[in-house]
């Protein structure tokens, strides 16, 4: 069976180099034929790279442990998601998947592509298949799944495997990594058509009106996969964080910020015919930054807790990327004549100079991320010392940044198109600007004394405001018009123009993230050994030590620490932190007690034990239940601007100068 897989990626490679060449060549000598080739070349890679993928997955299933992947990342008493999940739990497994969902990316691509853009298509092609043949290099000859254990040149076997990493042994660690994949393959396909756009000469918006799903649901994945990486570090590494400023969580992060940059400049280019070089360099910065996070987690240039071991493909990466950039850049500079703008600027006061800020401060961030992570290598290579930037540097220069997008996240509504009159400004602020002053001075009245967490929680109450009073107007004049209700009213007008009003769920989302964000400075901690009977406190709790048991099942022993939860003398409930020892991997975890509250967290870490003692660390998190919130809204959103709008929406280059209208789109 492996011989078979080890085949399927070979002739996977060579068909996809056939691709590249077949589409390039039917395109500049005119044969349709050729180009048609290619694409369903695009289609032979997917069933071919589905079947290796299959047969490794069979392996894992079945135990055939004379695969040395199967033998790396399984054992015998792992539960079966679990030995699903190992696919990329690996180098090569996550490789291979890498490509998979490369190979589905480009099969669905040419399939819903093949009637409307002809001219594009065999450009695309080449671009993905050109990308597609680099890690099928990986799959086929450098870093195959499909090795076998052997000893003096005789394929063999071991009784059982070494079983994925105990800490991957999590719900959200079999969800997280095929969502950070998702958005990481799926941005491959937007910087296709873009620069096939450019190789073509296409009209200006084509490539965007083809991509904006591609764009939004590639955006989508990623934010879910580094909302889920937050959960899985909350729940078990046991230290009750949800975000360190690891390398590796940068590198997720990166293209995530450009792409919100580009999500909301492209707009401009729709709207106003604006930006259009700009967004080019905004899509393919995120491609590449993809590349580069895939780079980051595989070369061992960077210490983190997600990262693989040291390996050699690093140099691969840097090439691709050198290559990549050099030749997107000259592509640009050489079209900047069929780039030029439409329209400029008129106003710093108006929704373009909103749209202009919100960009600045997203890619201000994306380089201050990128800098910070980057800065232990620098540091290296310049003076032999590998010098790292803690959480603390990046939090001294992120929260302004963070406060900064929020304030432009509610003043966008109120500004109109061109410029915004005084009087506009002024009747539009007056009601959110004096409920965010009150807000602020409630919360220094009531005791709070955290400058960064008064201003976060004051601009939620003016983004909330803003938001609030859009959904409101609109839908008080629906409801005038038509006789209908308030709520069936803000359904209808969210139908009417999904794209603006499921962006400003998505915002509001944010808005919830940061009232979570908020609460951190606030947070208590109480680290003690406690004896059977005996008491801790940590805030206003009190836990005390019940009973301490241990006991064994098949793939790891557990101790537990049986605790009855009061606060303030009234009981509360009983919880039970446990420990794991693998046996396979010799490791153990931690399977923290949470018990979680609008208004706070518990977080109780059963850390050690000695005879009858325990050692606890509990910690009280104000507030962190709405950063969950906030995500289960921010996908809500997103998945409303994917509904098609009950108006279609047609965009104009000519726009009334004056006050911000109730249907001016604002859209994400």
């Amino acid at each position: 069976m492996e011989n078979v897989g080890a085949l399927a990626l070979l002739l996977a490679f060579c068909i996809s180099l056939y691709s590249i060449i077949a589409s390039v060549v039917g395109r500049l000598k005119g044969k349709p034929f050729l180009t048609l080739s290619g694409e369903r070349a695009v289609l032979a890679v997917w069933a071919l790279v589905s079947t290796a993928a299959g047969i490794l997955v069979y392996g894992l299933m079945t135990s055939d442990y004379r695969m040395a992947y199967v033998a790396s990342h399984t054992n015998r008493d792992m539960p079966s998601f679990y030995k699903f999940a190992a696919w990329w739990g690996g180098q090569e497994g996550s490789l291979l998947f890498w490509s998979w969902l490369l190979s589905t990316y480009a099969a669905v691509a040419v399939l819903t592509s093949r009637k409307t853009h002809r001219n594009l298509l065999p450009w695309v092609v080449a671009i993905l298949s050109t990308i597609q043949l680099f890690f099928l290099n990986f799959n086929a000859f450098i870093a195959s799944p499909f090795q076998v254990l052997a000893v003096d040149k005789v394929v063999t076997s071991v009784a059982d495997g070494m079983g994925l990493n105990p800490l991957l042994q999590y719900w959200a660690m079999v969800i997280h990594p095929p969502m950070l994949y998702l958005g990481y393959v799926g941005f491959a396909v937007p910087f296709a058509f873009a620069m096939a756009s450019l190789i073509e000469k296409a009209p200006g918006e084509s490539w965007i009106h083809t991509t904006r799903r591609w764009s939004i649901v590639t955006w989508l994945f990623q934010g879910m996969g580094i909302a889920l990486g937050s959960a899985w570090a909350y729940h078990v590494l046991g230290w009750g964080g949800y975000w360190m400023w690891d390398p590796v969580e940068n590198a997720s992060l990166l293209p995530w910020l450009a792409a919100t940059a580009f999500l909301h400049s492209v707009m401009m280019q729709e709207k106003k015919g604006m930006m259009k070089v700009w967004n080019m360099v905004l899509i393919a910065s995120t491609f590449f930054l993809c590349i580069f996070g895939t780079f980051l987690t595989r070369s061992g240039i960077v210490s983190s807790v997600h990262a693989f071991a040291e390996s050699p493909i690093g140099k691969y990466f840097v090439a691709f990327l050198a290559l990549g950039i050099a030749a997107t850049v000259w592509l640009i500079l050489d079209r900047l004549n069929y780039l030029r703008s439409e329209s400029d600027l008129e106003s710093v006061v108006s929704r373009e100079s909103s749209f202009l800020f919100n960009n600045l401060v997203l890619l201000a961030s994306c380089f201050a991320v990128l800098w910070g992570t980057l800065f232990p290598v620098i540091t290296e290579k310049l003076s032999n010392e590998k010098i790292s930037l803690d959480a603390v540097w990046f939090n001294r220069l992120m929260v302004p940044i963070g406060l900064f997008l929020l304030f432009l996240t509610g003043v966008g509504p109120l500004f109109a198109w061109r410029r915004t009159s005084i009087d506009s400004l002024r009747k539009n602020f007056q009601w959110p600007g004096i409920g965010t002053l009150i807000t602020a001075a409630a919360l220094f009245a009531g005791g709070m004394r955290y400058p960064y967490s008064i201003i976060s929680l004051s601009l939620c109450f003016f983004v909330t405001a803003t938001i609030v009073l859009e959904f409101f107007r609109g839908a008080n004049a629906i409801s005038e018009k038509t006789q209908s209700g308030f709520i069936p009213a803000v359904i209808e007008l969210t139908h009417r123009n999904t794209r603006r009003y499921g962006g400003y769920l998505v915002h509001m989302g944010m808005v919830l993230m940061f009232i979570g964000w908020s609460g951190h400075p606030f947070n208590e901690t109480s680290v003690g050994e406690v004896a059977k009977g005996s008491t801790m406190k940590v805030g206003a709790y009190n836990l005390k030590v019940l009973d301490l048991t241990e006991g064994e099942l098949s793939n790891y022993t557990w101790e537990t620490a049986k605790l009855e939860v009061t606060k303030n003398g009234e009981f509360l409930e009983i919880v039970e932190p446990t420990r794991r020892f693998y046996k396979a991997a010799q490791q153990a975890t931690a399977v923290v007690a949470l018990r979680s509250r609008l208004n706070e967290d518990l977080y109780i870490n059963y850390a050690a034990r000695a005879g009858d003692k325990a050692t606890l660390q509990a910690y009280v998190f104000p507030l962190v239940e709405w950063i969950w919130i906030g995500v289960v809204v921010l996908i809500g959103g997103t998945l409303v601007c994917l509904v098609p709008s009950k108006v279609a929406r047609t965009y104009t280059r000519t726009e009334v100068v004056g006050v911000a209208k109730e249907n001016a789109p604002v859209e994400v």
